[in-house]
């Protein structure tokens, strides 16, 4: 297939009401599920300091949701000249529709306020970390700074949005306090592996139907990467996302322990996906049509259960000093 072949129409038809919906992706909203561990975690460590739970419940997911879609506004709009090489983004409204950029800017802002102001109604901490998951929008997308055609910082400053999630969690829950350096450091490295495998999985992909010259038109920052590149970084941030994370298992309750090999095969399980030909991996929303990977979370789940509420004395002696002893 030619790249040319994958461009649309010069005579594109007028936007209708329902594109410039779609362009706000509300089928990405499976990924505010990121969310829930860190509601679980501020339960568990800090108890509930809000006196209006379900409301701050309420607040907290509808900010998450209306910043993230005013995110995907601008990306779209910015990005559309450059999904038009992309195999199957080519097909989304913002390619195929005349959308006109006023009214882009005012579903951006119209999101962006929505979310704003529920953010407002519940604590001004969680008004922090909104304006700050709207600024990576900016960032990510918006020139001069564009950190998505950047090789590496494409995939660092796109998965700061992992930890932010994790903090509208907890913040739900207690907006008096932060979670843990560790366990916020292993949510971004962990958002770097994720972002880092779907580069991978279109790298492979697209290289090999259509040529890396169009890959590098769809992405300015694959330019910087090669398929070994891709897999060692993948591999780096996964080793990073689980060093952080044991560091804060051990620390808050060793029993956390138990999580460890059933992460590490979900690591293992994400990055075989990303090897295979129409992977999921290059669309996250789809994810929970993965039968494997949904099975390994499940594993997660229970264990982290009962991790949480049975002690397990066997796990001690790791948090101290041992040494072997020869005769």
């Amino acid at each position: 297939m030619q790249a040319d072949t994958l461009s649309p129409s010069l005579t594109r038809q007028p936007g209708r009401f329902r594109d410039y919906l779609a362009i706000a992706r509300f089928d990405h909203s499976t990924k505010h599920i990121f969310i829930l561990p860190g509601v679980m975690l501020a339960y568990l460590l800090r108890g509930v300091h809000t006196t209006q739970l379900g409301l701050d419940l309420l607040f907290g997911l509808v900010t998450a949701i209306a910043i993230a879609s005013a995110n995907y506004c601008i990306n779209e709009w910015l990005d559309s000249a450059f999904d038009r090489h992309h195999p199957t983004k080519s097909q989304r409204p913002s390619v195929q529709r005349e959308l006109k950029g006023k009214w882009v800017f005012l579903e951006w802002l119209v999101f962006l306020g929505a979310g704003l102001l529920c953010a407002s109604r519940s604590s001004a901490t969680l008004t922090l970390v909104a304006v700050l998951f709207a600024l990576q929008g900016v960032v990510y997308n918006v020139q001069p700074l564009r950190t998505k055609d950047k090789a590496y910082l494409d995939v660092l400053s796109e998965s700061v949005n992992n930890p932010l999630r994790l903090l509208i969690g907890w913040i739900i829950i207690d907006p008096t306090s932060l979670p843990p350096s560790s366990v916020i450091l292993a949510y971004w490295f962990g958002g770097a592996f994720l972002m880092a495998a779907k580069r991978y999985s279109e790298y492979r992909e697209i290289t090999a139907t259509h040529g890396r010259a169009l890959l590098v038109r769809y992405r300015a920052s694959f330019a910087g990467y090669s398929e070994t590149s891709l897999n060692v970084s993948c591999f780096t941030y996964g080793l990073l996302s689980n060093f952080f994370l044991a560091v804060f298992l051990i620390k808050y309750r060793i029993e956390y322990l138990l999580l460890m090999p059933f992460i590490t095969a979900l690591f293992a399980q994400y990055l075989a996906l990303a090897m295979q030909a129409g992977s999921s991996a290059q669309a996250p929303e789809k994810l929970f049509r993965e039968r494997g990977l949904i099975l390994i979370v499940a594993a997660v789940a229970i264990s982290f259960g009962v991790a949480t509420f049975i002690d397990i004395p066997a796990f001690e002696w790791l948090a101290g000093q041992r040494f072997i002893g020869l005769p």
